[in-house]
């Protein structure tokens, strides 16, 4: 007296709901929100840092009233830089300094450039504002590259 079972089909079970998730999700999603306020905070303190030094740089060579004394300011504020660099190079005198801080440079621009200013534009009576300008710009791209370690 074996009666056969009536079978029926097996129906698929309900999928899981998309929220809340798995507390896995959870620790990604908090993994990567720190991860972004981290890079946030990291830039942020980058850009600040940045420009605190190119004002440092710009209101103590504007400061100077002279030419001549803005040519001797980028100088100071350079040799102070070059310490992060060699300690001992603040000491460079003449050629050796300006090949010191054509180091790197593409194309080298104060030993044959207008960074030559900085060999005895200080101690000039008379110095030309475009020369000063031009060294200026080339003296502010030194020092931020020597300032923010790059």
């Amino acid at each position: 007296m074996n009666m056969p079972l009536p079978l029926k089909d097996v129906h698929p079970g309900l999928a899981p709901s998309w929220w809340p998730p798995a507390p896995g999700w959870w620790m990604v999603a908090a993994v990567l929100a720190l991860v972004g306020v981290a890079m946030w905070w990291w830039m942020r303190r980058r850009r600040t840092r940045r420009a605190s030094i190119l004002r440092l740089f710009e209101g103590t060579v504007d400061a100077a009233t002279s030419p001549a004394q803005q040519v001797a300011a980028m100088s100071d504020l350079l040799r102070r830089a070059a310490r992060r660099k060699d300690p001992l190079a603040d000491r460079l005198q003449g050629d050796d300094w300006l090949r010191f801080l054509d180091q790197g440079m593409t194309p080298p621009c104060f030993e044959h450039g207008p960074g030559a200013l900085l060999r005895e534009g200080a101690f000039r009576r008379d110095v030309d504002e475009g020369a000063v300008r031009a060294l200026r710009t080339v003296a502010r791209q030194r020092y931020l590259t020597w300032m923010l370690g790059k």
